[in-house]
Parts: C-alpha cells; structure tokens; sequence
C-alpha cells in the first residue's frame, strides 16, 4: 500500500474559486463569428426571474425572442454600411455585421405564456412570471380542534 498527500487529488476551497467562469477567458464568450456575447444577468424573485441583456448600441427592432417549448433564445442580427461617394467610385465603405444567440431553458415554475420583454438605456430585460402553483405562498396558522 502506497500512501499518498490528500491534497493532490482533492483541490482545495481556494483553487475551486478560481475555477469559476469569472476567471474563464476560454473563447465560450464569443460566438462562431468571433464577435463578443452581450453579458447576462439573471434574477430572481418571489415572483419572476429576470433575464437582464447588455446590448448597447442595438434597436428594440434588432431583438428575436423565440420560446420553443422550455428553451428560451435571445438573438440579434444588426447589419450597417456607410459609403461615401466622389464622382460615382467609392472613396471610402465602411460596413458593420454584428449578430448573437443565447438561449436559456427554462425551469418548469416558469410560466413561458407571460413572457414580456422591454429595451431601455442598451439593456434588454426579459421577464418571465413564475407559476401560481410555484409562488411561495404565505405563512397560515391552523387552528387546533
């Protein structure tokens, strides 16, 4: 029988932190196109979570939201060309194409039928209401016979 250190083959608490996502720089935050996915804050209440979208720069017109089933996609396609002209040749095109998807499934206290979406000031939120069934409901005394 070998014996061998207990801290080689369980990490500690303090390499689990810088495990996480915060320390991440693989490329799962950039998308195919080698463009940046907008940050996500997600909360959550008594009543509803909140999907807050970090998209500054885009047009509520510029959003697709789509529920297919428990599967939530939040996407974004925003195309832009500025040419100046002199004499019918280009001096100068300049063209933009920046596009996204996200999807979040869903639990199943979410009620998808309720779903409700407002962009404000570069940041799309998303609010999606719990069931009634999934509300925590309020402290009841019972009375003994």
């Amino acid at each position: 029988m070998s014996l061998v250190r207990f801290s080689n083959q369980v990490p500690s608490v303090f390499d689990r932190f810088f495990e996480g996502d915060l320390f991440d720089w693989s490329n799962k935050n950039f998308s195919l196109t080698n463009t940046t996915l907008p940050s996500v804050n997600i909360k959550e209440n008594a009543d509803a979570y909140e999907v807050e979208v970090a998209a500054p720069g885009f047009d509520k017109d510029d959003f697709k939201l789509e529920l297919d089933h428990n599967l939530l996609t939040v996407s974004s396609e925003k195309k832009e060309e500025n040419k100046t002209k002199e004499e019918g040749r280009f001096t100068k095109r300049e063209f933009s194409y920046q596009s996204f998807s996200r999807s979040f499934t869903l639990p199943d206290t979410a009620d998808g039928d309720k779903i409700a979406a407002n962009y404000e000031k570069g940041i799309l939120l998303v609010s999606i209401p719990k069931k009634e069934e999934a509300k925590p409901k309020p402290l009841r005394k019972i009375e003994i016979q």
